[in-house]
């Protein structure tokens, strides 16, 4: 089904929140916040100590993780594409007291924290909404709470999701809400105007907006990605700054020459870019049309940005995902683990400095999993580092695909078509894509080569099992898949041939 042509947007002048169907004051925005916050600290202060928001975009979503924010308690961020089987999952690994649902996932939440156990759920804008912020009192709650990280769901390098706290270089440790608010006005997104939110709100770079709300920059929302309703958003609402990902450049600079031309966005002053690498020609002229606006992000949900670049570094290195930042140093090693000489492809690694690393919430054995040493991990990736320190990203060893700036972990769909009573053996792997970066391909081999299912049969299977974007952009059967004697798959060979 397609999406409907977009209504005009809103007037957001003197909004401190706007979306698509309606602008919020500041004072509006404060109440609900204010109000959901006493209602999560009630909710949360049993041993359950954390809420979700499992909603799509919208001001009210962005106003419940402003009151999960105001509350202390850690707010779980979850994508509002998931199946009921995979929020159960999270609600029960993250012990959630209460659920914040939208009205499109209001009954899967409902039908989730059934099966999870010990879990409310509300809906904004549904039954019992206005009684349930109406029954708390006005006014913020007692500043007596440490502010607590979001504590999110990835895939990592391997394996099903995760549960990791945001780091403390992306989220700032305090034991108040004064001491946070003050952490938070070096928040780059700050002091630029109004921030424009389009990727979504589970994701740690739509985050940042909700911190930079709590010391007063005005947010815009849209529901989803549309290149014109985003170049209509940054004109009408005199947005300062956005969080990108590579798919939604590429659609951007797809865009007609006259419908580019006809633009205005001599308001932007960041663009916040990450998810994956963007292809070169992309990022070249979306710095050509825009400016030298992009701040380009390496790096990962568990440990935040490990490595940064500007535009106009960018042009100078082009290709590269920039230096990397305090408290992490780039280091590229060969297959025993042995550093390798600058300029010298190898497996790309960052050290923490500061030891943490990367810690998995109750988790110690994917915790270590995830080193090669103390401190030291890699996000999956192969590259080199050249002599002034500038990283390259040229390749990835682990599994996992980055599609439309989203994590997917090939297994969860491997192990889905496996059971089809037709397919023998399976692989998952991520092949270059113009538009999203990256597309899962699935590498079918039938049971029966001279009777096999149709590609239809087997991703309408994979549809009923998994959320959409866990699901194969392309199935494609094949003889076989070339197992070593212990069964596993050189996957990296398998792009190869098959790209």
């Amino acid at each position: 089904m397609g999406f409907e042509e977009p209504s005009p947007l809103p007037d957001a002048e003197g909004a401190l929140v706007v979306d698509e169907r309606r602008a919020w004051s500041s004072e509006e925005t404060w109440d609900a916040a204010d109000r959901m916050a006493h209602l999560i600290r009630a909710a949360t202060s049993g041993g359950r100590r954390r809420v979700a928001v499992f909603a799509e975009n919208a001001a009210e979503s962005v106003i419940a993780h402003l009151g999960g924010l105001r509350s202390g308690a850690a707010v779980v961020a979850i994508s509002s594409h998931l199946a009921t089987p995979e929020v159960a999952y999270l609600l029960r690994v993250a012990e959630v007291a209460l659920v914040i649902a939208g009205p499109q996932t209001v009954e899967r939440a409902r039908a989730a924290a059934a099966e999870a156990g010990h879990c409310d759920v509300i809906a904004w804008n549904g039954p019992g909404w206005d009684a349930w912020l109406a029954s708390a009192p006005a006014g913020p709650p007692p500043d007596d709470r440490p502010i607590s990280p979001n504590l999110l769901f990835t895939s990592g390098t391997t394996g099903t999701p995760k549960a990791t706290e945001l780091p403390p270089n992306v989220f700032p440790r305090r034991s108040t809400w004064q001491e946070f608010l003050e952490a938070t006005l070096a928040n780059r997104f700050v002091g630029k105007g109004r921030h424009l939110v389009v990727a979504p709100l589970h994701h740690t770079g739509p985050l940042n907006a909700v911190r930079a709300l709590a010391v007063g920059t005005p947010i815009g929302v849209l529901d989803r990605f549309d290149a014109q309703h985003v170049l209509d958003a940054i004109e009408t609402w005199q947005v300062g700054s956005t969080t990108l990902v590579p798919t939604h450049l590429s659609r951007l600079a797809a865009l007609p020459a006259h419908v580019q031309q006809a633009a205005n966005v001599s308001s932007l002053e960041l663009v916040f870019q990450t998810g994956s690498a963007c292809p070169v020609e992309v990022k070249r002229a979306m710095i050509t049309w825009w400016g030298p606006v992009f701040l380009e992000a390496y790096g990962a949900t568990e440990v935040g940005v490990t490595a940064a670049i500007t535009s106009a570094d960018w042009l100078a290195h082009p290709g590269s995902v920039g230096r990397s930042v305090p408290p992490y140093e780039a280091v590229v090693v060969d297959d025993e683990g042995v550093e390798v000489s600058a300029d010298t492809e190898g497996r790309l690694c960052f050290r923490d400095t500061t030891g943490r690393g990367i810690i998995y919430h109750d988790d110690p054995d994917r915790t270590a999993a995830a080193h090669i040493a103390p401190g030291v991990f890699t996000l999956g990736e192969i590259g080199r580092v050249d002599a002034d320190g500038w990283v390259y990203v040229t390749d990835r060893f682990a599994d996992m695909v980055v599609t439309g700036g989203v994590n997917v972990y090939p297994a969860e769909m491997e192990q889905v078509l496996i059971t089809h009573p037709e397919v023998t053996d399976v692989a998952g792997i991520g092949l270059p894509h113009p538009d999203l970066g990256e597309q899962l391909i699935a590498l079918v081999v039938p049971v029966d080569p001279d009777r096999p299912p149709t590609i239809g049969e087997l991703q309408a299977w994979c549809e009923e099992r998994l959320s959409r974007f866990k699901c194969p952009r392309q199935v494609r059967l094949v003889e076989t898949l070339d197992r070593s004697p212990l069964g596993k798959l050189d996957k990296r060979a398998l792009r190869t041939n098959q790209g």
